[in-house]
């Protein structure tokens, strides 16, 4: 794997994550499968960077690669100014990891968990334990101090596993779908945990498939499917960029009539899709065209089934950008 020179200080803005024409293929009994085709980001030091997706395009092997549990097939990346595969034991002691999936120690109390990940790490018994303190305290978790994993809700475990990953201070923290499972309140309050991290100077780096998650978090974020960047920017620079259209879309109970072709022809309209019973369409002046789509129907005998309209959001960006639904 290629690797530019490493980051040397001074030059520029600081940047905490770099990658350059980043690519992950796995092989299986199928043939290769490219997860990363080609990945470039740029995470300044303390910004808030999601990104964003459905599942399975690409962004936790991202995230793997960034924080160096997956070796790249090819490309470079950096955290912290280091080089994640040559010099990938002093990115670890530089990052902290949140995973999906629950990984704290069944065996050890909460406080147990936070105190023997310092001592992992270099600290004191004295100065683990303190961290461990101060942690609880900050994630309003004491009164679950002596509690094991198993008697936390699931909200409580994500805490804790986020203050597991705080103790020894990384510069740069990864989140990878960390509310996923969580419910609307917990997702909220963990919302605002993050967002106090951040004020602090924490720079973070979220990957999450839910669209209202990196609106409230991210200050910028990359919109990526099958292994690939489709846009980044700031949320309304990317909606100005990608040149996001309110997006009408009606269900029909038989064949669209012909006549919705010819919207087509409508001063701003970008484009008209019909993909089985359902007509897409993506407008940037969209007075009326949902009640056209309904009287066409009406006139070729066609009811409406469904009928919805999106107006301009992270939804919309998504949609202008691939021309499909979004996948859970």
């Amino acid at each position: 794997m290629t690797a530019p020179p490493e980051d040397a200080p001074g030059e520029g803005p600081p940047v905490a994550v770099r990658t350059t024409d980043l690519h992950k293929t796995y092989s299986g009994p199928r043939g290769d499968v490219p997860a990363v085709q080609g990945i470039d980001l740029e995470v300044a030091e303390g910004e808030f960077f999601g990104l964003l997706g459905p599942n399975g395009a690409g962004k936790s092997t991202t995230i793997g690669m960034l924080t160096t549990l997956v070796v790249p097939t090819s490309g470079a990346a950096q955290v912290c100014g280091l080089d994640v595969v040559r010099r990938s034991v002093e990115v670890k002691r530089r990052i902290g990891m949140v995973s999906q999936n629950n990984t704290l120690d069944n065996d050890l109390n909460a406080f147990e968990n936070l105190e023997f990940r310092g001592r992992y790490f270099g600290m004191s018994g004295k100065d683990a334990r303190r961290r461990a303190d101060e942690l609880l305290e900050m994630f309003t978790l004491q009164d679950r101090r002596k509690g094991t994993p198993f008697e936390l809700s699931g909200g409580q475990a994500k805490r804790l596993m986020i203050c597991r990953a705080l103790v020894h201070r990384p510069e740069v923290l990864f989140l990878d779908e960390p509310t996923a499972g969580l419910d609307p309140q917990n997702r909220v309050n963990l919302w605002e945990v993050l967002r106090g991290l951040q004020q602090e100077g924490q720079t973070i780096v979220l990957t999450t498939h839910y669209m209202e998650e990196a609106e409230e978090l991210c200050d910028r974020l990359a919109v990526v499917d099958h292994g690939r960047i489709l846009a980044s920017g700031t949320v309304e620079g990317l909606k100005d960029s990608a040149g996001a259209d309110t997006v009408i879309s009606v269900s029909y109970d038989g064949t669209p009539p012909e006549d919705v072709g010819k919207l087509r022809e409508r001063s701003g309209i970008e484009r008209v899709e019909v993909a089985g019973e359902q007509v897409r369409v993506f407008a940037r002046e969209p007075d009326g065209v949902l009640g056209e789509l309904v009287a066409i129907g009406a006139a070729a005998g066609v009811g409406v089934t469904d009928a919805s309209q999106l107006r301009p959001s992270l939804e919309t960006v998504f949609l202008t950008l691939t021309g499909r639904e979004y996948r859970d």
